[in-house]
């Protein structure tokens, strides 16, 4: 830091960062307080920052993480007013502010109507605002910003706009090039993705000395991947408008032609008028779609374009300071030629967002709205695991929707204005953003997401045992992680539950993706199969690697004895074979497997691969036995108690009454009891005693004492086999 003291004034020079969300769009700067006392001035003060231009922000005290690092936090609108980005030097004085008594705003590159109501809510949104002649401020307007030009004020320098300040808002624009739609501080969850792309684009293209002197080439292509709707294309309109450099943007699709030749020509073109401009970013988006892989496309277009391409990027001719950004979200799709240092050197991947970056997210969506007191967005970023960028802007963008249809009774839609006292009354509530949750889904789970009806731990009955080894494996690892990491152990990854049918397992998968807030992706097991060789592993393949991608994640597998038969015994075309070893290695393989748990049902264990059966893959096999008198109680009273018992049930006798029962037919028992009720007086209000009795003459048990006696047998067969701890008996059997 650079002190200096003027005959006027002090001033000090200082390094520009980026600043944090809670900043953003408020006209304030942070800057350490022994710093502001050097140039005489105090928390809360209005300063003049002079980089290119000259702009002011009120002065705020820094971050205790930033002390005593000679650095001035403002975000993208002051670093365009001032004329700087990232990494430059400011000098920085106290201002000599003035009271405003006229201001003269345009709007910047767009016409706009104009009425006194609208003046009045500008004047109210920039109070005490400080502005300079050439400044560009935001004003928001329903969840948006508009931009509007400092034109003039009286007196000049620096003033504040105060109550009676006469702001004059015209109605033709004014042209002010590139207004910084999308900064670095538009992005949330990507800190160390925007550092690591900043010293590849941006050092290169300021400081290439330091690559002379070092003796080694700049990088000359940065691949950007992901899932789609993770901000890759917002990334590099950031850095379009962060750096000063000459920007192209290609969509891919664009550049491909009929006409032979012609596809080629266009690209050599962008690259020349890149030369030309140096420095130069090209951003070609979609980038697959005119560079898949040479082996694997038809036709002869898609070839030259990829050769041209590798030319252009790699080729005899220098392409001089020219970096070329490409995205996409099929990164194995593209030419291999492409992917070697030289043309793209780097490849970062731009993931879905943690916890901390989706609550960035979502206060960059909600900065210009009218949120009400009980909007708790840490809620909102743990409930919207898996979701994208994209997701969340069309989670808050749906919010928005369900609050104003909650205002629409009080607007005249026949009005050509809605006055600004309706507007001002506006907000957003929390219950907006919890019916908004329940209509979005990830993108990226769409076409594998199914509605899972919200059953918790105490909509089973019984099966304690089971439940609490669910918690364990379930619930632990992904609300908890950090006491795994304490015992320095991994999580169970896969649990199976037998047992006869109708006995809950299936119910026990819902609880736990209930309970743990998890992604939950159902596999049921026949629909894995395909008459088309491959076509099965590829749909493992696929559901593990949505699962991993939109982590923490449950994986259900119904009926799992339908694809997991052991090999070489009961499959003859080799199909199973092949589905089997595809699980074993996405269970137990090279890519690991972390916050996915595997949960399998079925009815056949004796039948499954015992491959399947080892620590690693399922690590837990829970025995889900039919219901005891006392579960049998429980299991009734659940589906009961929304039912209008007559005086006379007795729910203990009918539980002593139903042995042999599994909880699917006592559900049966149940609704056959309120059939018969009905049957008897279409205008019933009650059902008796009797109803239950006759309806345990209709269901009948549906499990059996060889039944149990096969469940049992095998339970006592593998605890040969297997460790003695991985082996769970939910409860003693009924029969003997």
């Amino acid at each position: 830091m650079a002190a200096m003291t003027s005959r006027r004034r002090k001033e000090v020079v200082l390094r520009v960062a980026e600043a944090k969300q809670r900043d953003v769009g408020k006209g304030k700067v942070r800057i350490d307080v022994d710093i502001l006392r050097m140039i005489d001035a105090e928390p809360g003060d209005v300063v003049e920052i002079e980089g290119r231009k000259k702009t002011a922000a009120v002065a705020w005290p820094s971050y205790p993480e930033d002390r005593g690092q000679d650095i001035i936090r403002m975000d993208g609108l002051i670093r365009k007013n001032a004329g700087v980005s990232i990494g430059e030097k400011v000098i920085v004085r106290k201002a000599e502010v003035q009271p405003a008594i006229t201001v003269k705003l345009a709007p910047a590159n767009f016409s706009i109507t104009i009425d006194a109501g609208f003046v009045n809510y500008v004047k109210k949104k920039l109070a005490d605002y400080p502005v300079v002649e050439g400044d560009t401020v935001l004003v928001p307007v329903l969840n948006q910003s508009i931009p509007f030009v400092v034109i003039q004020t009286k007196p000049h320098g620096v003033v504040t706009i105060t109550h009676d300040t006469n702001i004059i808002v015209l109605e033709r624009p004014v042209e002010q090039g590139r207004i910084p739609r999308v900064t670095y501080e538009d992005i949330g969850g990507m800190r160390d993705i925007i550092q690591k792309v900043r010293e590849l684009v941006e050092l290169p293209l300021k400081h290439p000395e330091i690559f002379k002197r070092l003796g080694i080439e700049p990088p000359k292509g940065i691949l950007l991947y992901g899932p789609p709707g993770v901000g890759k294309t917002l990334l590099a309109k950031a850095i379009a408008n962060e750096t000063n450099a000459y920007f192209i943007a290609i969509n891919g699709p664009e550049i491909m032609s009929k006409y032979y030749g012609e596809s080629e020509q266009r690209l050599r073109e962008i690259f020349e008028e890149a030369k030309k401009h140096a420095p130069a970013i090209i951003f070609i988006d979609e980038i697959d779609a005119i560079a898949p892989k040479r082996d694997e496309v038809i036709g002869e277009v898609e070839r030259r374009v990829v050769a041209q391409l590798l030319a252009l990027m790699d080729g005899l001719e220098s392409r001089g300071d020219v970096i070329v950004i490409a995205a996409t979200n099929r990164p194995n799709a593209l030419d291999p030629a492409l992917r070697r240092p030289g043309r793209f050197d780097r490849e970062i991947e731009i993931p879905l967002p943690d916890k901390q970056g989706r609550l960035e997210i979502l206060q960059i969506h909600t900065r210009n709205m009218p949120l009400a007191e009980d909007v708790d967005l840490e809620r909102l970023a743990e409930l919207t695991r898996g979701f994208t960028g994209a997701d969340l802007a069309a989670l808050v963008r749906e919010a928005a929707m369900h609050a104003l249809r909650r205002y629409l009774p009080k607007i005249d839609l026949n009005q050509d204005r809605i006055p600004p006292e309706v507007l001002e009354e506006m907000e957003i509530r929390m219950e907006d953003f919890m019916a908004a949750l329940r209509e979005i889904v990830p993108s990226g789970l769409r076409e594998i997401y199914i509605e899972v009806p919200e059953v918790r731990w105490d909509d089973i009955g019984g099966l304690e045992e089971a439940k609490q080894q669910l918690r364990e494996a379930v619930e632990w690892p992904l609300k908890n992680p950090d006491i795994f990491r304490r015992m320095g152990v991994e999580p169970p990854k896969g649990i199976l539950l037998f047992g006869p049918p109708g006995t809950g397992k299936t119910l026990l998968a819902k609880a736990a993706a209930t309970e743990s807030g998890a992604n939950f992706i159902a596999v049921r097991g026949p629909e894995i199969l395909s008459k088309w060789v491959g076509e099965s592993e590829k749909m493992i393949r696929e559901i593990f690697r949505k699962a991993r991608q939109h982590a923490p994640a449950i994986i259900f597998f119904d009926e799992i004895d339908a694809i997991a038969q052991t090999r070489g015994v009961y499959d003859t075309s080799g199909v199973t074979y092949r589905i089997v070893n595809q699980l074993l290695a996405e269970l137990d393989g090279i890519v690991p497997l972390s916050n996915v748990v595997v949960i399998a049902a079925t009815n056949r264990p004796d039948i499954l691969d015992p491959a399947l059966l080892r620590p690693g893959r399922f690590d837990k096999i829970i025995y889900v036995p039919p219901p005891d008198t006392k579960a049998r109680l429980e299991i009734l009273r659940i589906h009961t108690r929304r039912m209008p018992l007559a005086e006379d049930v007795d729910l203990e006798l009918i539980a002593l009454r139903t042995e042999g029962y599994s909880g699917a037919d006592l559900a049966a028992l149940v609704r056959e009891a309120a059939m018969l009720a009905l049957r008897e007086d279409i205008n019933a209000t009650k059902v008796h005693m009797r109803h239950f009795l006759k309806a345990l003459e209709i269901v009948r048990p549906s499990i059996t004492p060889e039944m149990v006696k096969f469940y049992e047998e095998w339970y006592q067969q593998a605890r040969q086999q297997l460790p003695g701890s991985r082996l769970v008996k939910v409860k003693p059997t009924l029969f003997t």
